[in-house]
């Protein structure tokens, strides 16, 4: 079988590219002996993932990333010549939608979320006409549907009209790497760089809408009168709220408290997470949740957005706020400030909690849904694809 990653341009597509480099990886620790797997990719790949090609027959098309028009025709003309070539039995499309032109072979999809239809205040009035056409082609097209959380498959289910045996919830997964905390030195080494006060809040994500910074500035300049000694950390580059959220800060009353890191290198990361008196997620909506995660394994105690996929992944392992209830987000992080015990049980319950969730667990589910795809009777004709979603 093969795997359109065409879409994938690295270094742009955010958790998507991680996601789904991450579980190719682990289908390749699999050694499945019944799926031989094939990569169609830009020739970025190459260079960005060159293990990961290593490790499977790579074919490539020499396109610049970001020139999307290219990639659409690209999936739409080559990419269905190739498969056509390769005499595949099925083929895995991981951007999100089909496209038009499939080349005449069961398509297995993944759908990491419907963002774009449930928020589409968040995107640009293109891409929102484009996705609400090609979604439900997609949906129809594919022999089955792979989601990154049960939550996006119910979702899924409900506004697209999938029957629910036609999704395979395939979660996000650790490496064990992942609950190794960075060394106290590291930990010191990162606060004296970056000027920080003894404790800090930590919010690891870019500037967009969804992300909802604005709540959570908003909450720390309640509690920073009586937390003299702690900052507020929000590392990640700018997304389209960048101005809403300089602005917030900027009325805040604890500015000076609140360091803009921008993008930081993974050790210095792991750093703040393993340090952080508290890690908070008050994103409006997530498919997963890979941050929530990486934290509550990294020994972080999170307080997370009651919000679409995030109490799936947190259990009872997190404190859970409505997205916008500033007052509680400020009395959810006083309260790990001010409770050492229940700061304790935290880190206890989420190390436990993350240690559900592995790669090798994800990369079964999807061999499994590829083999459920194989299994299936052909979809409905190259009319019902769509193009790229990158």
């Amino acid at each position: 079988m093969g795997v359109n990653l065409l879409w994938l341009v690295p270094g742009v597509v955010g958790g998507s590219e991680e996601y789904t480099v991450r579980l190719l990886h682990g289908l390749a620790d699999l050694g499945a002996t019944d799926l031989e797997i094939e990569l169609f990719a830009l020739d970025d790949l190459r260079r960005a993932h060159p293990d990961l090609v290593a490790r499977f027959a790579t074919h490539t098309v020499r396109l610049r990333g970001r020139a999307k028009a290219l990639r659409v025709v690209a999936e739409t003309t080559w990419l269905p010549v190739a498969i056509r070539r390769r005499h595949l039995d099925l083929v895995h499309h991981p951007g999100g939608v089909v496209p038009l032109g499939r080349g005449g072979v069961p398509a297995v999809l993944t759908i990491h979320d419907l963002q774009p239809l449930d928020l589409p205040e968040n995107f640009s009035r293109i891409k929102v006409a484009y996705l609400r056409a090609m979604l439900p082609r997609s949906a129809r097209t594919a022999r089955v549907i792979t989601t990154p959380s049960r939550t996006a498959g119910e979702r899924v289910a409900e506004r697209l009209g999938v029957p629910v045996d036609r999704i395979h919830p395939v979660l996000h997964g650790l490496e064990p790497e992942a609950f190794a905390a960075a060394p106290a030195a590291e930990v010191d080494r990162v606060r004296a760089e970056r000027g920080l006060a003894r404790r800090w809040i930590l919010y690891p994500v870019i500037t967009y809408p969804h992300k909802n910074h604005v709540t959570l500035v908003r909450a720390f300049a309640a509690l920073a009168a009586t937390h003299p000694d702690v900052d507020l950390v929000l590392t990640g580059g700018e997304g389209p709220a960048e101005a809403d959220v300089v602005a917030a800060i900027a009325a805040c009353g604890a500015g000076g408290r609140v360091h803009r890191t921008g993008r930081v290198p993974r050790a210095d990361l792991d750093a703040l997470l393993a340090g952080a008196a508290a890690v908070a997620f008050p994103s409006r909506y997530e498919g997963f949740g890979t941050g929530v995660l990486e934290a509550m394994a990294a020994g972080a105690p999170v307080v997370a957005a009651d919000a679409t996929a995030l109490p799936e992944v947190v259990g009872t392992a997190a404190t859970l706020v409505a997205p916008d209830d500033v007052a509680g987000w400020a009395s959810a992080l006083a309260a790990l400030l001010d409770d050492d015990g229940l700061r304790r049980r935290r880190i206890a319950a989420g190390r436990e909690r993350a240690t559900a969730f592995t790669n090798r667990a994800g990369a079964r589910a999807l061999a499994d849904a590829y083999r459920a795809a194989a299994d299936r009777p052909a979809g409905p004709p190259d009319s019902e694809g769509g193009g790229a979603a990158g």
